[in-house]
């Protein structure tokens, strides 16, 4: 039993606080103007942040093992450190500068001290930029992206908080379950995908290629760089082609993880060949961010935590110069569109809430490592304001987020702000040497699909 005014973990946060599945996130937030640390000391002491009892609270373990949340006081110095010198060797660039540093904040064996609230802020004055660390335990990317707009305001209204564009309304989706012969769909494509989470978790894993990592890779050297997409070319995209942001994404890895092999590893494999990421889906509705913020005033866990399920995603190789960049969009359409209907997602959310709950988070987290040591790639997409905001009074030029390193040699962070979508391609440098050529390989793709559409047009 934990002392009294303590709160247990929730089964998701256990699960990322075991060995296999220890995760921290990085969001990265680029500044305009030089960093002041005291003020922004100063506005972390008065943030909506430290009203949340996750970051007052310290990680304990009590008997047999099982952790809490205890309370206690904060030291604003323990939390807050600040790097004045450059990071990275004389003349390199703030981008180039700040990836290193974040490759190496990656594979940070000791993570984050349990003997303080599972959080830093990192102050990189050289580079105008400051990396939020937090550990996974206390929320997931939404939860967190939403906690720290709640401390920005538009930039050309400082009084008004952030807006995130909203998703896609799901009526249309709940209205076709009405539709038996849509339900039997459903269902049917809801067993295709419990088997293959199951049969995925056992043996299949996918073929080994230029991309393939495996148990113990999370531990190897990383590297980081930047992929650059223009919002609006991914828009002319997805109108022309009746589709989603999502699926353009999509079509653009595959398409650009195609090109990618034929580079590194030409006829190294057939063509139509299956590779296997796993992408992670947020399942709560989009709440404002003052309905947030409210949220965690009042201590409501309804909405605040770890909330979100995986998917599957089969992308398949084919050589570039034998395909049209736009059957990639088709297949990552139709693909995406069964899973809608499959509910994937949720599916896995309930699987793995079933199995922390009754197996215990060391079995749920040997399950997970599986399945990432038998896919071939991590992805994650987090919706950032549209319009430019400020921190502090201080104009932020971009933000980006990737977490601690995976046994998969590939993990890619997607984040969209102010017209433009930044992802970070990390990679296992010993298997993947050469991110920067990857990185471009993903924006050609989307070049190629937006000259395609408008010759057309």
């Amino acid at each position: 039993m934990g002392e009294r005014g303590d709160e247990a973990v929730t089964p998701a946060g256990r699960l990322f606080l075991q060995a296999e599945m220890k995760q921290v996130i990085h969001c990265v937030i680029g500044l305009k103007n030089p960093i002041d640390a005291e003020l922004v000391k100063s506005q972390v002491r008065n943030s909506t942040m430290l009203q949340h009892p996750r970051f007052t609270s310290l990680m304990v373990r009590g008997e047999g093992g099982v952790e809490h949340w205890r309370p206690t006081e904060i030291d604003i110095d323990r939390h807050v450190l600040i790097i004045e010198e450059a990071v990275g060797e004389r003349e390199e660039e703030d981008e180039s500068a700040i990836n290193k540093y974040l490759a190496e904040l990656s594979i940070d064996s000791d993570g984050l001290s349990m003997e303080k609230p599972l959080w830093e802020i990192h102050l990189l004055k050289a580079h105008k930029c400051v990396i939020f660390r937090i550990h996974h335990a206390l929320g997931d990317g939404i939860s967190l992206m939403s906690m720290l707009l709640a401390s920005c305001r538009k930039l050309n209204n400082p009084n008004a908080l952030p807006t995130i564009a909203a998703s896609a309304s799901t009526s249309a989706s709940k209205t076709n379950l009405i539709n038996f012969r849509n339900l039997l769909a459903t269902l049917w494509f809801c067993f295709i995908f419990a088997l293959e989470f199951i049969l995925r978790c056992l043996w299949i894993r996918d073929p080994k290629s230029a991309l393939t990592g495996g148990a113990g890779v999370e531990l190897w050297p990383r590297k980081i760089a930047t992929a650059t997409f223009s919002l609006e070319d991914m828009k002319t995209v997805k109108t022309a082609a009746n589709a989603t942001i999502n699926d353009v994404l999509f079509a653009v890895i595959s398409s650009g993880i195609s090109r990618y092999l034929d580079f590194r590893a030409p006829n190294g494999l057939r063509d139509g060949v299956q590779l296997t990421g796993l992408a992670m889906v947020n399942l709560r509705k989009h709440p404002g961010l003052q309905e947030l913020s409210n949220m965690m005033r009042s201590n409501s866990g309804a909405r605040w935590g770890n909330k979100f399920g995986m998917i599957l995603l089969p992308i398949y190789y084919h050589r570039t110069n034998t395909s049209d960049p736009l059957e990639y969009l088709k297949r990552a359409k139709a693909m995406i569109d069964r899973k809608k209907r499959s509910l994937e997602a949720s599916f896995s959310y309930k699987i793995g809430d079933f199995v922390m709950s009754t197996l215990g988070p060391k079995f749920a987290s040997l399950l997970n490592y599986r399945i990432l040591c038998h896919t071939s790639f991590t992805i994650s997409n987090v919706v950032g304001p549209q319009e430019e905001i400020m921190i502090g009074g201080n104009p932020i030029t971009f933000l980006r987020a990737n977490n601690s390193a995976l046994p998969h040699a590939l993990i890619l962070n997607m984040v969209s702000y102010a017209g433009r979508a930044d992802m970070q391609v990390q990679v296992a440098k010993d298997i993947i040497p050469d991110p920067e050529f990857l990185a471009k390989c993903f924006e050609d793709a989307l070049l190629e699909m937006k000259e395609q559409v408008t010759a057309k047009i």
